[in-house]
């Protein structure tokens, strides 16, 4: 049935209407449609009848979507109608500006009564800062943010305001930077917001003129001319105009003016205050932050002054522990330096039990991962209530004491993380850190950006600048530092040299510091003997020192064999042994086949320790080649310990070595690092060790740290350590500086890095020349001191006499400049002319020579002698002058004005005498082209027999009188001045500077001769007054540039990175961070190459195990021998991203930063691409550890610093909105976290 068209409703037409229902035949009348409508569609179908066989699909997509009549757009509101009555939905209209509801803007306060208490009323109180949140404030009153961003916070988040770095005041706003300008909201509007195409025209077509501002003197000046007829009457008016001026007709800009003058008047009184605050103030600023305790004054109130402590220990504490508990009781902030093993662990422990009793939280910071997961176990056991953040594990974040490695702890203070707010102390440990050169800057920046309400406390080994820092942190933190540095070891130790390397001479152990820390060259030349005695009669005639340092296997393995046996004889085990290197660590552990050290009670009890350990691996790992070497070692009580052992096998030995059922262990330098392991006896194989760039003598901090490990409190008397002698003896000097030397000072390893900048940027309060001016190694500063100095000068120069620039005098400044121009000039090529090797010649003896001093000016002489000290080389020289002004006392030449440039040379007035004096450099002026023949011997002794009493009055000798005549005679034929070694032409001198200055000496010289300035009468007095204003003014400008970012050692390079930043458009011009920047954020290394790559998609097109292989080559950091077989895509896509680290690499280099791009480029070593990528596809760990020649240990700990990187790289692939790669990345992950790589810290557990 088709549709019927009727014509459209006509004027004439009722207002009926049939409608066809649906396909039942019935119709139905319409007779109310709605006024002013069209009729309704006359049929509730849109195309009639169905066709018989129904396709709803077909229908549906009819009725909705290819008839647009149906659209309520279209078609009258009546059908709209219909339908809702037929839904029966009510029309909500405010579920449209859905909201979330604002903060309440006042809450209510209780009034009670002060006696009893009882509640007697409610008062509303408005509530300040309600706006505030995470995305917005610094401030510690903002809103916490979602509960799932509580604990790591979120890049998008504001970091807590920084502790030091004060909130604005309110003076400080009012003063206007450099930048800012009065907006004149009439004149010069920008028509183009910033980034816009086009803009706005703000020009008013009929702009009303503005009425001329009444003020209140013009309005006075009125009221005198009214009142001019009585002058006395005047003065009385004008004196009540001020009371009287609110009874002024009142227009607004009086209003203003009221306002302006409260405010005016205001100032004076503020400033009276600041004027007398000011003195009290100054001891302020004088006194250090850093306050040394004096650790030798016992504790004796210590029970009376804290009756019932936040934590008892069975033992009595020693006194630097007393006194630092007393300082955290009073909630300051503590520095303690001791020895390793002195118990520096009880200020921590008191610290998270003070914090437990106040329901605050502590965290606990440590270097090292290992670290964190021991000291977790220590104070689970001690607190119960801690927990673990590192970066693949985390357990109990909710707890009281949060123990986390120093990286986490920047990334929560960045992100503005809500743990921050709850936090009383934070404690770092091991703080000589900050050394190290890759991490160190790490400290600064979570010192740097810790909230004002936290305390700090820091825990380090001797370090000899403890005070330095402090002061340093105090003074980042404006609050007191208290440094708690002990010397003395709980346990003293002995250090000996041995000699012996067979059973004969086992006992050949020498003494070389006794236990009070004498050195006993005895002990050493005892050992020198008994090395000397085996030496081969060949050795000793032509002398010992040509044996090379290094010995054979089989030597070793004897003198180990010797050492071991004497040691184990004397009940001297457990033993520490530090190996410098990793193969020899394992070579002598393996060569000691033939030692069993241990009981059949402890091979039984380190068995089932072994087996109990290891029950978590999957049976294949419990076959991997290291585990069964290594439990073969430890049931003869020997083990192994570094980097290239796998972590659970290294927790397995740490915990035996601590129960004392491993004798020997044979360890590098990372075993010293804070794992809290002490021994017995320390041995050293070696003192030489490999710093990364060549061998070099242990340092005294070094030796100082591993032989710390000898010695254990409660157990020994004293520790024992022992240095082999196994090529020869050791240097005295140099045994003598490693063991008794200073350990090295903290030293700032501040750098600046991509992902700080990145982060400071983004919060517009923070600036990063304020990070830079915090650091460390900006703490020579003394900003304080600078700034009072600077508001002297200001006022010296404000109260210094005014400049007379009128007429002759008006180029005196300029006149002043170039003088000051010429006097440097000229100094700069004299001390060429002098440093240079003609110039030297040029002055030997009989050289006539300008010289100009306090006591000379112009005046001629002649050199006699020059010293053979190259350093301050010193001229005699004879010089004639008046007589009278032999020593210098009539100083009658030097009232001719020094910066007159004047040449001309200096003739006595009266009879000439003359004076030998020695001169400096900067005495002579000039070395003229004349030479005289002298006696220079008989001069010196003449003029020196009459300088005693006796001959005073003597006449000088032949020689004298005839050099002096001679000088004399050329000053008066050459009044003007004697032609000059010219530097260029005569001295041979080609350096560019020297020429450039010879020509502009020149110049300046000509340029003198027109000033007008010096005609004038006043010339000499105005010309001192200048001479002073402007010293001042350059010592002003000098502080100033000091006190200002400009001199801050790291600007220049800040300001490269920030070009690399804009030019890889993670910024944007005006330094707002862009996607790519926050992207960066996320990443915590090679942020640049990482977000590149994320943004080239490289990593698009790998597969999940393939990406992993590839990221692998920003965690490892060896050269490998093995050349790993990869797939082709994983060969583009290391060829890609070489090439993005080369783009990178050249950009860095062309904004100025000094790393080249081959060293850039250098970084990523892809030499375990084929293991990850095999480890990630499933291959079992025994068959990866085949692929290459990297140890195990390296292999677990690069694959769990690749876990960490997918996640970061997830999280940025969340940012930039790409799922896909987001779940790769988390398959990825999931794919490398398996089996022993994963296996979880038997410490945690």
């Amino acid at each position: 049935m088709d549709r019927i068209n009727v014509a459209p409703v006509g004027p004439m037409d009722l207002p009926l209407s049939l409608l066809e229902m649906g396909c039942s035949g019935r119709f139905e009348l319409i007779t109310h449609p709605l006024p002013g409508q069209p009729l309704p569609p006359h049929s509730t179908l849109p195309h009639g009848l169905p066709p018989t066989s129904l396709n709803l699909e077909t229908e549906v997509e009819n009725q909705f979507l290819r008839d647009p009549v149906w659209l309520p757009v279209h078609d009258t509101d009546f059908a709209f109608q219909k339908f809702l009555k037929v839904t029966k939905r009510e029309p909500n209209v405010d579920s449209l500006l859905n909201c979330t509801q604002s903060p309440l803007h006042s809450g209510l306060s209780v009034v009670r009564d002060p006696t009893t208490g009882m509640l007697l009323d409610f008062k509303e109180v408005l509530q300040e800062n309600t706006g505030l949140s995470a995305k917005n404030s610094l401030s510690l009153h903002r809103q916490p943010g979602p509960p799932s961003e509580s604990l790591r916070g979120s890049n998008t988040n504001y970091p807590f305001l920084p502790g030091g770095m004060e909130e604005l005041t309110l003076e400080q706003i009012k003063k206007k930077s450099e930048l800012e300008q009065d907006i004149d909201f009439e004149n010069d509007l920008l028509k183009i917001p910033p980034g816009f195409k086009a803009g706005i025209d703000f020009s008013d077509k009929d702009a009303k003129i503005a009425k001329p501002e009444v003020n209140l003197m013009s309005l006075l000046s009125t009221f005198v001319d009214i009142v001019d007829l009585q002058p006395e009457a005047e003065e009385k008016q004008e004196g009540k105009g001020g009371e009287k001026s609110p009874k002024l007709p009142r227009t607004n800009s009086l209003e203003d003016l009221g306002i302006k003058d409260a405010v005016s008047s205001s100032t004076p009184s503020e400033n009276g205050k600041d004027e007398k605050s000011k003195p009290k103030e100054n001891p302020e600023k004088k006194k250090k932050w850093a306050i040394p305790v004096d650790v030798a004054s016992p504790c004796d109130d210590f029970y009376k002054r804290i009756p019932n402590p936040a934590f008892k220990w069975p033992f009595e504490l020693d006194t630097f522990q007393k006194q630092a508990v007393l300082r955290l009781e009073a909630h300051d902030s503590v520095f303690v330096a001791a020895h390793t093993s002195a118990g520096k662990t009880v200020v921590a422990e008191y610290a998270i039990a003070l914090s437990q009793k106040h329901m605050t939280r502590t965290i606990y910071t440590s270097p090292i991962k290992a670290l964190s997961n021991q000291k977790f176990r220590d104070f689970k056991n001690t607190f119960g209530d801690v927990g673990l953040l590192t970066g693949d594990v985390q357990l109990s974040p909710e707890s009281s004491c949060l123990i986390m490695t120093t990286e986490i702890l920047r990334s929560m203070l960045y992100n503005g993380s809500e743990v921050i707010r709850d936090l009383e102390w934070v404690i770092f440990d091991e703080v000589h850190y900050i050394n190290d050169a890759e991490r160190g800057v790490v400290w600064e920046e979570v010192l740097i950006m810790l909230p004002d309400h936290v305390s700090i406390i820091l825990l380090s080994a001797t370090v000899p600048n403890a005070v330095e820092f402090s002061d340093w942190i105090g003074r980042i933190k404006k609050r007191h530092i208290y440094v708690i540095s002990t010397m003395k070891r709980p346990v003293p130790l002995e250090h000996y040299l041995f000699t012996g390397n067979s059973t004969k001479t086992q006992k050949e152990m020498f003494l070389l510091v006794d236990a009070t820390g004498n050195f006993l060259t005895k002990g050493y030349y005892a050992a020198v003997d008994a090395k000397k005695e085996r030496t081969s009669k060949h050795a000793q005639s032509f002398g010992t020192r040509n044996t090379s340092q290094n010995t054979s296997a089989s030597q070793d393995r004897t003198v180990w064999l010797t050492l071991l046996h004497f040691l184990s004889q004397r009940q001297q085990t457990p033993v520490v042994a530090f190996t410098f290197s990793r193969t020899r660590c394992d070579d002598n552990a393996r060569s000691l086949d033939s030692m069993d050290l241990t009981t059949s009670i402890e091979k039984a009890e380190i068995h089932s320790f072994f087996q109990k350990s290891l029950s978590r691996l999957r049976g294949g790992d419990r076959q991997l080649p290291q585990i069964l070497i290594m439990r073969d070692l430890l049931k003869r009580g020997i083990a192994v310990h570094h980097s290239g052992i796998l972590p659970i096998l290294k927790e397995v030995i740490e915990m035996l070595f601590s129960r004392g059922l491993v004798k020997v262990l044979f360890a590098t330098e990372t075993f010293a690092m804070g794992v809290n392991m002490p021994a017995r006896t320390v041995v050293f194989d070696s003192i030489r060790k490999h710093d990364g760039t060549g061998f070099r003598n242990l340092l005294p901090g070094e030796y100082i740290q591993m032989a710390g490990r000898a010695g254990r409190r409660g157990l020994d008397a004293t520790g024992t350590v022992i240095i082999l002698c196994k090529a020869g003896v050791h240097e005295m000097a140099d045994l003598h500086v490693m063991m008794l030397g200073k350990p090295t000072i903290l030293q700032s390893q501040f750098r600046l890095t991509y992902t700080m900048i990145l982060n400071l940027l983004r919060v517009e309060a923070l600036r990063v020349t304020d990070m830079m001016r915090r650091s460390f190694s900006e703490c020579h500063r003394d900003t304080q001191s600078q700034e009072t100095r600077i508001s002297q000068l200001k006022q010296t120069l404000s109260s210094l006499p005014p400049l007379d620039t009128e007429g002759q005098l008006s180029d005196l400044t300029s006149y002043y400049h170039t003088v000051t121009e010429l006097r440097t000039t000229t100094e700069a090529l004299q001390r060429a002319m002098l440093e240079s090797v003609n110039g030297l010649k040029a002055l030997s003896v009989g050289r006539v020579v300008v010289v100009n001093n306090k006591q000379h000016l112009n005046a001629l002489g002649v050199i006699l002698q020059v010293s053979s000290d190259s350093v301050n080389r010193a001229f005699t020289t004879l010089i004639i002058c008046e007589k009278g002004n032999e020593e210098g006392e009539g100083k009658a030449s030097n009232t001719s004005l020094p910066h007159l440039y004047n040449t001309a040379l200096f003739v006595p007035e009266g009879p000439c005498s003359h004076t030998v004096q020695k001169l400096k450099f900067q005495d002579i002026s000039g070395i003229t082209v004349k030479t005289l023949k002298v006696i220079p011997d008989r001069i010196i002794d003449n003029y020196n027999k009459r300088q005693q009493p006796r001959f005073r009055l003597d006449p000088p000798g032949q020689a004298i009188s005839t050099a002096t005549q001679e000088l004399l005679r050329l000053a008066e034929a050459n009044p003007g001045g004697i032609a000059a070694l010219d530097p260029v032409n005569d001295l041979q001198l080609k350096g560019v500077d020297v020429v450039e200055n010879s020509m502009r000496l020149r110049v300046l010289r000509e340029s003198l001769k027109e000033f007008n300035c010096t005609h004038s009468p006043m010339f000499a007095e105005q010309f001192a007054r200048v001479t002073e204003r402007m010293s001042v003014q350059e010592e002003l400008d000098r502080l100033l540039f000091l006190v200002s970012d400009q001199s801050l050692s790291l600007l220049p390079e800040y300001h490269q990175r920030i070009k690399v930043l804009e030019s890889l458009q993670y910024i944007d011009s005006s330094g707002a961070v862009q996607l790519k920047g926050r992207v960066a954020c996320q990443i915590s290394s090679h942020e640049l190459l990482l977000t590149e790559l994320l943004f080239e998609n490289v990593l698009s097109p790998l597969a999940p195990e393939e990406s992993a292989a590839l990221l692998s080559c920003l965690v490892f950091t060896q050269n490998t021998q093995v050349e790993p077989h990869i797939t082709n895509t994983l060969q583009e896509g290391i060829d890609r991203v070489l090439s993005v680290a080369q783009r990178i690499g050249e950009l860095q280099r062309n904004c100025g930063i000094a790393q080249t791009a081959e060293e850039f480029v250098g970084q990523f070593k892809f030499g375990l691409t084929e293991v990850v990528y095999c480890w990630a596809r499933g291959m079992p760990f025994a068959e990866i550890a085949l692929l290459t020649d990297v140890q195990e240990g390296t292999v677990v700990r690069c694959i769990q610093r690749l876990d960490e990187v997918l996640k970061e790289v997830r999280q940025a692939a969340r940012i930039v909105g790409d799922s896909v790669l987001g779940s790769k990345m988390e398959k990825a992950s999931l794919a490398v976290r398996r089996d022993i790589v994963f296996t979880a810290s038997l410490y945690t557990h």
